[in-house]
């Protein structure tokens, strides 16, 4: 019966472990149910009820996925996305957020269109294998600079970007205790060594003052003031195609991204850079951003924090399942689940972080034609702060560098329509 639901294959995993993989990769996106509402509401969304809806966009996706497609791919509403919402389309541009949800909405119904045709497939396909290593390890820094950000181990600086923040207490303090603890328990090769360092880490920060405790129940809010409240006024004015545009852009790319490294780093990525059953993963995709538009949040999007469950050894849509029905219960017990601290989960995007570096032993450095786009793609991912934009240029670099170094051979037709697709963006 696991079997068949969720693809599960006792030969390589086993139900403790897609247990553990499953609430280990709900610990590490937990920050998404504090962070989303925070974001949007400084549009004038109501708070509470963009908690439900976070709690319900997180949970119904990733067990769609765990029935769909089976593999352990956790969504929720994408971080990044949710800011562009926020703080472009609403606070600079001076849209409604309802005018925002139709976009979003509208982006939905492209990306599951484009999914229909194979479209999206055939995209992944024009990606070199070369790049598709580079993606992964690209992502590994992403995480990681996101988990030293989060605890203010990395801190902001106007003369140098970004600067080593206080370790001597608070966030910072904690994050580096968690980072040695969980570090250790790998050594050890503790089973579960990063869901412990987590629980570890936010118990220690109690005594520390970050982990912070207010109750343990509550009644979840009605979602009725951002349900289904879409803005059809201005659907086929410039702006809209642009942020539309911009939305499917960025998410498509993110989403693509994100695949790759996780199903590389769970080494379901087949020798001809094949990913299985990649129509479902878009499927998914694509009619969770539809749903969640209807229910009133950002574009949804596979996260990167899957990759947590997936060094924890999750192989199978039970994974993606255990993390959902955790998503389900912080309904009720959202202060508890709120409690654990950024800081508790920077041990485990950091090594995370390190395990997927691995996928550049597969580039070869000797071919520059290769390497050098490769180390563009690694390289900008964290420094943009982006994952499409780094696969955006390293693909680009690829391409100009192959091409005129006389090594056309190697660039497909697909190749070239998705160069041109990317310079549309950057000069229109």
């Amino acid at each position: 019966m696991i079997e068949k639901f969720f693809g599960f294959n006792p030969k390589e995993t086993t139900i403790r472990t897609e247990i553990m993989a499953g609430i280990t990769t709900f610990l590490t996106m937990a920050y998404i149910l504090a962070v989303n509402p925070n974001i949007l509401g400084e549009t004038g969304m109501d708070k509470g009820a963009l908690f439900t809806t976070t709690v319900l966009m997180s949970a119904l996706p990733t067990i769609f996925m765990a029935l769909y497609a089976k593999l352990p791919l956790a969504l929720a509403p994408g971080m990044g996305l949710n800011a562009f919402f926020a703080y472009t389309v609403c606070m600079v541009m001076g849209y409604s957020w309802q005018f925002a949800l139709t976009a979003v909405f509208l982006e939905g119904l492209v990306f599951l269109l484009l999914t229909v045709t194979n479209l999206r497939e055939k995209i992944v396909d024009v990606i070199p294998n070369t790049l598709k290593n580079a993606i992964g390890a690209g992502i590994g820094l992403y995480i990681a600079f996101i988990g030293l950000k989060s605890a203010d181990i990395v801190v902001n600086n106007d003369a140098t970007l970004v600067a080593l923040g206080d370790l001597s207490t608070g966030s910072a303090l904690l994050g580096a205790i968690g980072i040695i603890i969980t570090s250790i328990l790998l050594v050890k090769n503790v089973k579960g060594a990063l869901l412990f360092g987590i629980l570890l880490t936010t118990l220690i920060g109690i005594p520390l003052g970050v982990t912070k405790i207010d109750g343990v129940f509550s009644t979840p809010p009605s979602i009725d003031p951002i349900f289904m409240k879409f803005e059809w006024e201005h659907i086929f004015t410039k702006d809209m195609l642009i942020i539309v545009f911009t939305f499917l852009f960025v998410d498509l790319f993110d989403c693509i991204g994100t695949v790759i490294g996780v199903t590389n780093r769970a080494g379901m990525v087949k020798a001809d850079g094949k990913i299985p059953r990649l129509k479902e993963i878009f499927t998914v995709d694509s009619i969770s951003t539809a749903a969640g538009a209807a229910m009133g949040t950002s574009t949804v999007a596979v996260y990167v924090e899957s990759a947590a469950g997936v060094n924890e050894g999750g192989r199978s849509g039970l994974t993606a399942f255990t993390t959902g029905i955790c998503f389900l219960l912080a309904l009720f017990f959202a202060p508890l689940f709120l409690a654990i601290p950024a800081a508790a989960t920077t041990p485990v995007l950091v090594l995370v972080g390190l395990m997927m570096m691995s996928s550049v032993l597969k580039i070869d450095f000797n071919d520059y034609a290769e390497a050098i786009p490769a180390f563009i793609c690694v390289l900008l991912m964290p420094l943009t702060y982006s994952i499409s934009e780094g696969i955006v240029l390293g693909q680009l670099s690829y391409i100009f560098i192959n091409l005129f170094s006389g090594k056309y051979k190697k660039i497909t037709i697909g190749m070239y329509i998705l160069a041109a697709f990317f310079l549309v963006k950057f000069f229109i």
